[in-house]
Parts: C-alpha cells; sequence; structure tokens
C-alpha cells in the first residue's frame, strides 16, 4: 500500500531547526511521504534569523504544480511565505484544488528569535487569498491576537480561555473553516489549544506544562497534523496526535534525550 503524502509549502532554516527540515523529519517518522515547494531561503541559528532570499513566485507556483501532478497528495501544509507576491502565488497555484485536498496553514509571522518573516504588507492578502483555501490555521497566541484584534504580544499571554475562542472565531470568519489557537505563550502550570469549528462547540486541548523550549514546534504541529489527514484521521484526531508528537519533542528536550523515531500513526 503507497504511503501517504504530505505538500510542504515553507521556507528553509539553515540551522535545521524549523521550516522545511523540522516538516520532512516530523513526517518522515509518521510514515509520511513528503513533496516539497520552497518560498524561501533562510539562514538562521537559535539567537536570529541572518539573511534571507525569497524564491521567485513563478518558480513556487512550478514547484506546486509539478508535485500535485506527480503525486497523490493527501494534504498540503503551508509554512513561511514571506512577501505578498509568494502569497499570490501559492494562493493562485491552490485556487483549482479547493476543497480537494485538506491545508494546513501555519500563519508564520515571526521567527522564535522574534525576526520578522512575513512581510505585513502581505497580510491583507494572506487573509484574502490564503484563509478561504485552509482546511485548519493554527495561529499561536501572539499571532491570532495580531490577526484577529491587532493586538501586540505583551497584552496576550494571560489572556483568559474566552478572549482565545474570541480571536479563534474572528479567524474563522475571515475564512478558514478551523481553527487552532495555541496556547504555548501562555502562562501557568498548564498549556491549552482550543479547537474552533463554525456551529460546534470549543473542544480544549489541555497538558501540564513543560520546562522546555525549542524552535520549530509550530511547524512539527503543522505537519503532524496534516500527516494524519493525510493518513486518514478526521480533524480532531489529527489535532490530538499533532500534540502529542509536539508533547514528546518537548519531553525529550528536557530530559536531554536526542532524536526518535515516532511510531507510524497508520
Amino acid at each position: 500500500m503507497p504511503r501517504p503524502v504530505v505538500l510542504v509549502i515553507a521556507g528553509t532554516d539553515s540551522s535545521g531547526g524549523a521550516g522545511l527540515l523540522r516538516d520532512a523529519r516530523t513526517l518522515e517518522r509518521m510514515g509520511v511521504d513528503v513533496a516539497c515547494a520552497v518560498t524561501t531561503v533562510t539562514a538562521q541559528t537559535d539567537a536570529g534569523v541572518l539573511g534571507v532570499h525569497s524564491v521567485p513566485p513563478a518558480l513556487v507556483r512550478a514547484q506546486i504544480a509539478a508535485a500535485l501532478a506527480a503525486r497523490d497528495v493527501g494534504a498540503i501544509k503551508i509554512g513561511m511565505l514571506g512577501t505578498q507576491a509568494t502569497v499570490e502565488a501559492v494562493a493562485e497555484a491552490l485556487e483549482e484544488h479547493r476543497g480537494a485536498v485538506p491545508v494546513v496553514l501555519d500563519p508564520v509571522l515571526y521567527a522564535s528569535s522574534g525576526a520578522a518573516l512575513l512581510d505585513m504588507t502581505s497580510l491583507a492578502a494572506l487573509r484574502s487569498r490564503l484563509f478561504p483555501l485552509a482546511t485548519l490555521l493554527t495561529p499561536n497566541l501572539p499571532e491570532a491576537a495580531y490577526l484577529a484584534r491587532g493586538e501586540v504580544f505583551g497584552n496576550v499571554v494571560s489572556s483568559p480561555p474566552d478572549t482565545r475562542v474570541d480571536w479563534a472565531n474572528a479567524l474563522l470568519a475571515q475564512g478558514s473553516r478551523a481553527v487552532l489557537l495555541k496556547g504555548g505563550h501562555g502562562e501557568g502550570p498548564e498549556t491549552s489549544d482550543v479547537l474552533v469549528r463554525p456551529e460546534r462547540a470549543p473542544v480544549w486541548l489541555t497538558d501540564v506544562r513543560l520546562d522546555a523550549c525549542m524552535r520549530g514546534t509550530g511547524c512539527a504541529l503543522a505537519s503532524a497534523i496534516a500527516g494524519a489527514l493525510a493518513s486518514g484521521a478526521d480533524l480532531e484526531q489529527a489535532c490530538r496526535w499533532g500534540r502529542a508528537h509536539v508533547r514528546e519533542l518537548l519531553e525529550r528536550r528536557a530530559s536531554g534525550a536526542a532524536c526518535f523515531p515516532c511510531n507510524n500513526i497508520r
């Protein structure tokens, strides 16, 4: 039986901590094949982003078209895009496949170091062109607050549950079919993500907060969810599996253990 395939549309991270390399490692551990379209090439360390080069939009479109023509893609994960021209190119390439393949969109605005990874003039295009194509949007707290209400990071880490649901619903109103708002940037002894869908009660996914931090967890989560969807999981199951994968990464980081081969989810 052929392995499921996820098309990852994202940027590279020279350190390997995030971006396409993190995506590919996550999916390979799940027993899922990877096709890719590179949007940007970055020079990064844990301390910061040293340089960014955007791939020409026509080449981004061509990569996506070639991947979709060559492989039976079961899900698409979108990460770093960088510029409005790239956002438009990705939207144009995916429009004809609208609704045919689940799309997990991680709205990457900043690197873990705080460096901007999306030109702020591109936000309108992200909202108008890609949110309506997304099966699931996976913002963290700062991204959700900014995209939904224009609020900045310092005001959101202690945000109450009702406020987080309000932000997620505001993002739903912008076109995405579901939102998984990630709570890792919050405070307190627990970390909670909330899955919000139209006309359904919010689903809270909560664990004890770990004393661990690493780059690329957002990439790993979105890729794991896409891999689970490509393998036949429903959306809530996929979100739970993605969270479990990231938690195991953090547990191993906290314990000092080496990287691990994840269990195949099929």
